[in-house]
């Protein structure tokens, strides 16, 4: 069984997510920009993830994500399953098929008892236990996002607007209406 990047992504993402949320939602810019995972693949796992209730998304400035549930009522396999990783280590996808038409191989008992264990340890695995964890290594949790706007920090200077004549020829008009 080998797990790919999207499961990996999803679970890092939602740990990131955890973590910052009590600071209201959380962009998926700066998930990318922290973890280094692309805007675009994350915005299809998070498309995923919302579908299945994991997630709730917030619009417009100040929006983002924040988790629909306590994160100590989502585990690992929530994660996974949501994303569309497959959980298994048959040859068949499950199926029973392994050899075609003659059926099942010798060693699908062993493959599909690993399934089942592994399902088991994942959905016994907590994203809170996970937060937990990163907490417990000192994991730093920025009070802003560190997202960069693209918002100058110079002030805007507006011009100045002179009701002035602009020439010497209308300076001399100027008089002449007078």
């Amino acid at each position: 069984m080998r797990l790919t990047t999207k499961g990996r992504f999803a679970v890092t993402a939602m740990i990131d997510l955890a973590l910052r949320q009590s600071n209201g939602p959380v962009t998926l810019a700066a998930i990318s920009q922290r973890q280094q995972i692309s805007l675009s693949y994350l915005e299809q796992l998070f498309g995923k993830l919302r579908r299945h209730e994991l997630v709730e998304s917030t619009r417009g400035p100040g929006g983002g994500y924040t988790l629909a549930r306590k994160a100590a009522d989502i585990t690992v396999a929530d994660i996974i399953l949501s994303v569309d990783e497959p959980i298994d280590a048959t040859q068949c996808g499950g199926k029973e098929n392994c050899l075609g038409d003659a059926g099942r191989c010798m060693t699908h008992e062993l493959w599909a008892s690993l399934n089942v264990r592994m399902v088991e340890f994942l959905d016994s695995v907590t994203l809170q236990k996970l937060v937990d964890d990163q907490l417990a290594k000192g994991i730093t949790i920025e009070d802003k996002p560190t997202v960069k706007r693209a918002i100058s920090s110079m002030p805007v200077v507006k011009p100045v607007r002179v009701n002035a004549p602009n020439s010497v020829f209308a300076l001399g008009n100027s008089f002449s209406k007078s």
